[in-house]
């Protein structure tokens, strides 16, 4: 059985973590899977949804693995590299939540650009109980996420945050039950992508760039946006419009 169910479309690729019989435990075979869509994505650029199954998203990775794990797996960062490779897909990505997403699972949405969630879901970060680090985004994407005085109760107390919690904080853009939350998902993808490419992309990096690279960035991205035929085009269709 394939650790994903996965659905390529024109403007999208949907995934669906497949590991019910473990609640979703991120293994090996997954983050390889996962790191197969990210090329797939990388080398024909389209926006991604992520999203679990049957009331769950995922509970972390998984321990049978994680235990087994030494020095040296942790120096070659398996999860914060895919996790990372992720958040830095050239067109925005979705995550869906609905249910736990725990520890490997949490920072897997984390490194989304956008989080949908269920009032039933969990995001908590309990590494420190198995005796290691949230090491794969959470330590540095959470304060950002949510604020230093949030994230250190959620990394060093276990704080778990609910559906409405997440949502008072903005670590979630919306709350629906579950039975739209795909098509809330679907629905917010359509939106972003009625945006150009290149300019969600340029757009996507100038978020991501550093306070020291603005406005020069900004600056040249503008400059190449400036000359596409698809800000001609979409320009003249605006005030064709607008009559």
């Amino acid at each position: 059985m394939r650790s994903l169910e996965i659905d390529h479309r024109d403007d999208r690729v949907v995934v669906h973590l497949n590991r019910p019989e473990v609640r979703n435990a991120i293994d090996a075979r997954m983050v390889q899977e996962l790191h197969d869509v990210c090329a797939e994505i990388e080398a024909r650029p389209r926006l991604l949804l992520v999203a679990g199954q049957d009331g769950i998203f995922a509970a972390g990775a998984d321990i049978r693995e994680l235990r087994e794990r030494g020095r040296d797996e942790a120096l070659a960062g398996i999860n914060s590299g895919l996790f990372d490779r992720i958040a830095r897909l050239p067109l925005p990505t979705v995550a869906a939540v609905d249910g736990a997403a725990l520890g490997g699972g949490a920072e897997l949405a984390y490194a989304c650009d956008f989080r949908i969630g269920t009032p039933r879901l969990r995001f908590g970060n309990p590494e420190t109980q198995l005796g290691i680090l949230a090491a794969a985004g959470a330590s540095w994407r959470l304060r950002e996420l949510v604020g230093v005085s949030l994230a250190r109760e959620m990394l060093l107390a276990g704080r778990v945050l609910t559906g409405d919690e997440a949502l008072a904080v903005g670590l979630v853009t919306d709350l629906v039950e579950p039975p739209v939350l795909l098509d809330t998902a679907h629905a917010l993808i359509d939106r972003i992508g009625k945006g150009d490419t290149l300019a969600l992309r340029l757009t996507k990096l100038a978020l991501a760039a550093p306070i020291a690279a603005h406005p020069r960035f900004d600056d040249v991205a503008q400059a190449v946006l400036f000359e596409s035929e698809e800000k001609a085009r979409r320009m003249t269709e605006f005030l064709e419009r607008e009559g």
